[in-house]
């Protein structure tokens, strides 16, 4: 069948003898709706906090330890979820490992790259105005030895633009521990349930439910204090154990499943936020704070139906055209011969 095409050749020719640019110039309003300062469908997302407030620092960290004011972590994998985390007035924001799973849809940690944790702490650390940032060293990227944890540390800190590296482990770990520090890179350290070896703790499992269990998560906080960490995470121990430890320490202790008694808190935003679907398995010690999710599901379902039943866009949405404009382009197609094709 023959279909009906305009060929922009000819209504170019059409077009040029009919208005010259100073006749168009003309006709067109000078101000008004037209005149925006942006017209795109993009716009930059960082905007400055409504109370802007100073960049927290290690010794931020340790006034808040010594004015015994709980310090407030958070993970954030990406620029939004950083941007709303350093809006909320933060302490510390945490691109953890844990975004294998949240942002990438992984199984479990092992399988996030370095390479990958640098790319989420790039754009996490450009959101970040004000709270204190800390990149968390993936596994496979400093067990080797320390000049490879070093190299790693140095790696996301540069490359990465976060203040401080977290990795796992205790009193095995003390040597490397030291020899990052030594380089002036601040280190979170990590003891009690080690996500990354799970396989050899048989699981996530309660670390320090027993006598010996507690001694060793002693043993292990204080080796990594030792070896110069500016803060130690106890996840998943009893909150009478990781209570005892944290007066024990002269660092601040940050909790995950550790009870209130610790120095200060995190949790990992998706999981706190509810930015889930329905019947994902959640930790005990997590509280849900929000349903992120399910706002989600309603304003993108609510946008299918509008745009199903033509209600969107409407016309406020839309870019107007001068009348007489209009008018003349509609002219132009009339009066301009359709080329027929076979």
């Amino acid at each position: 069948m023959a279909q009906r095409a305009i060929s922009s050749r000819s209504i170019q020719h059409v077009i040029l003898p009919l208005k010259t640019p100073t006749t168009v110039a003309a006709v067109r309003p000078v101000a008004g709706p037209l005149c925006q300062a942006r017209q795109s469908s993009h716009s930059p997302l960082g905007a400055p906090p409504a109370t802007p407030r100073k960049k927290v620092t290690i010794n931020t960290l340790r006034s808040l330890h010594q004015k015994e004011e709980p310090i407030t972590m958070i993970t954030a994998h990406d620029f939004p979820s950083a941007h709303v985390a350093d809006h909320a007035g933060m302490d510390i924001i945490l691109v953890g490992d844990s975004l294998a799973m949240v942002a990438l849809g992984m199984q479990d940690t092992s399988e996030v790259l370095l390479e990958e944790m640098i790319l989420h702490c790039r754009s996490v650390s450009r959101a970040t105005k004000s709270a204190f940032t800390i990149g968390d060293l993936p596994m496979g990227s400093y067990e080797i030895a320390p000049e490879q944890a070093l190299e790693s540390a140095i790696k996301i800190v540069k490359e990465g633009r976060v203040q401080a590296v977290k990795l796992e482990g205790g009193l095995d770990m003390a040597p490397t521990i030291q020899r990052i520090t030594k380089a002036g890179i601040p280190v979170l350290g990590h003891v009690g349930l080690t996500p990354q070896r799970q396989n050899a703790l048989g699981g996530f499992r309660v670390q320090g439910k027993t006598t010996g269990g507690a001694l060793k998560v002693l043993e292990d906080a204080l080796a990594v204090q030792e070896a110069g960490c500016f803060a130690v995470v106890l996840e998943a121990v009893p909150a009478e154990v990781a209570s005892l430890v944290t007066k024990k320490l002269k660092i601040p202790t940050v909790g995950i499943g550790a009870g209130n008694g610790c120095s200060g808190q995190v949790l990992v935003q998706v999981d706190m936020s509810g930015n889930f679907p329905p019947g994902r398995f959640l930790p005990k010690f997590v509280k849900q704070y929000g349903d992120v999710w399910s706002e989600s599901m309603r304003a993108i379902e609510t946008y299918k139906s509008e745009v199903k039943s033509r209600a969107y866009p409407a016309t406020a949405h839309t870019y107007p055209m001068p009348a007489e404009e209009l008018l003349e382009f509609e002219r132009i197609l009339e009066s301009t011969p359709i080329p027929t094709s076979t």
